[in-house]
């Protein structure tokens, strides 16, 4: 039977753009291939009935890449922690295909671990698999949060041992497909820029309004318009992130999309407690990227991008699309943060913001766990907070919230008279809507650090994935 992966809908939309974009290159052999996840309800986004795709057609396909060329490796520079690299490029991917699904979007099917590419930089071009479950997690669980995130489709094991020095060595290799509406980088903008290619930047720029940005074509001023419709993309991306308790770690300007996706996940983290300094990565040792520098990093790396197409928008309205950055920012962040205490997003009165700064204070202040805060606000809402402020998480399960610091306890009273004078503003029987809207916006589990070790460790020791199939069937209730 033929493989049914390779009757999805390709269309070649970069390789049309022409070699000055892109390498061709081959993929890697493998001594083996065991296929240890795929993500069926991504297939189904892309088009494919789930029941007629055999485990050995995704082998076929993304372990053994039969029965589709060209692969393209994208040519792209970047800022790395605030420095011009240009010896960059798909270092260990390629772009599989662009597939068009039956919500009408062009989604890119990039690999990660397929091979060496000229932009190897001396690397093996390999992925661990440590870093494969890594990734299938945060993208998961980023999803379920509600997070603009790319998915992982699959996950191959391939039977080569690895050498790297922040994993104990010799460990197992992997090769990944993701998905996402686009690889095109802020970073392929700025290569074009340090080449002095302005001709391939307008057609560059051209094919992203055309693809990604198709309600701008046909109007006169679609560049400015597009890249202040990227700005407020990547003020929502962020505000999500910041929202969700998650530190991306490596937020160089190569890994910044053109849609405004999150992707590519190294060593990102979730903070186990609001603490606005965290740091995910060990090699940020001036905290660049911590938890609470992404915002204005967003704004840095679109700045960056902006001298790269000077030429082709306006200084005004390049000005003028950032200029509404930090205002959309905060907006959304609001938004997502009141719909995290259990309200409707549209809800920005005084009492609102006033309950917002008080959670932020007292989480910073305490130290509980971040997640685990509002998982027992979802879990414990009762109508009876309305009566006593008291009662408000006094069943929770939390151990932090027994604090024994006289202020801090008072800082924790003065959040729940917040908290029940918000509650009180809406009619009880709109408790069932904000004990629905809580549980949305709050899942009962996140994966900090601790809990992706916990599902590896009998990966690594015997071979046993339940704990990991288990921890995903819980992401996605």
């Amino acid at each position: 039977m033929p493989n049914p992966i390779l009757n999805l809908n390709f269309e070649p939309a970069i390789e049309r753009l022409g070699g000055d974009y892109f390498d061709i290159v081959p993929a890697a052999e493998f001594p083996g291939h065991i296929l240890r996840w795929r993500n069926d309800p991504v297939f189904a986004q892309l088009g494919l009935d789930p029941s007629t795709i055999a485990d050995t057609d995704v082998i076929a396909a993304f372990g053994q890449f039969q029965g589709r060329e060209p692969f393209l490796a994208l040519r792209y520079h970047g800022y790395q922690f605030g420095e011009y690299n240009p010896r960059l490029g798909d270092g260990r991917g390629f772009l599989y295909g662009q597939v068009r699904a039956p919500n009408g979007k062009l989604y890119d099917l990039g690999t990660k671990g397929s091979g060496q590419t000229p932009y190897s930089r001396g690397g093996d071009g390999r992925l661990t698999l440590k870093g494969g479950v890594r990734e299938i997690l945060a993208a998961e669980m980023l999803h379920r949060m509600g997070v603009n995130t790319s998915r992982c489709l699959s996950l191959v094991e391939t039977g080569e041992k690895l050498f790297r020095g922040d994993e104990p060595s010799p460990t197992r290799s992997a090769v990944m497909i993701r998905v996402q509406e686009s690889h095109i980088r802020f970073g392929t903008f700025e290569r074009l820029h340090f080449l002095g290619r302005q001709d391939l930047i307008a057609t560059l720029l051209e094919h992203v309004v055309e693809v990604y940005y198709p309600h701008l074509m046909g109007e006169k001023d679609r560049y400015a318009r597009f890249f202040a419709e990227l700005t407020q993309r990547v003020a929502d991306l962020c505000a999500q992130w910041m929202a969700a308790g998650f530190c991306h770690a490596v937020l160089n300007t190569d890994n910044m999309a053109i849609t405004g996706e999150s992707f590519d996940y190294g060593p990102f983290a979730f903070i186990p407690s609001f603490d606005p300094k965290f740091t995910a990565a060990y090699f940020d040792y001036g905290g660049r990227y911590s938890y609470a520098n992404q915002p204005a990093i967003c704004r840095w790396n679109l700045q960056a991008l902006a001298v790269t197409l000077k030429e082709t928008i306006s200084a005004a309205d390049l000005e003028a699309g950032l200029a509404d950055y930090d205002e959309h920012y905060g907006q959304c962040y609001r938004a997502l943060m009141i719909q995290k205490l259990g309200f409707p997003a549209d809800w920005d009165e005084p009492v609102a913001r006033e309950l917002l700064r008080s959670t932020l204070e007292f989480l910073n202040q305490s130290q509980v766990g971040y997640h685990e805060f509002f998982a027992q606000l979802a879990a414990t809402f009762a109508s009876d907070w309305r009566e006593d402020a008291g009662h408000i998480l006094s069943d929770s399960k939390l151990p932090e919230i027994k604090l024994p610091d006289e202020a801090l306890q008072q800082l924790f009273e003065e959040w729940r008279s917040e908290y029940q004078r918000a509650i009180k503003l809406f009619p009880i029987d709109a408790d069932t809507a904000i004990k629905a809207q809580l549980q949305r916006a709050n899942p009962a589990r996140v994966i900090v650090r601790s809990e992706i070790e916990a599902v590896w460790e009998p990966i690594f020791q015997m071979d046993n994935w339940q704990p990991l199939n288990d921890l995903l069937d819980v992401i996605r209730g």
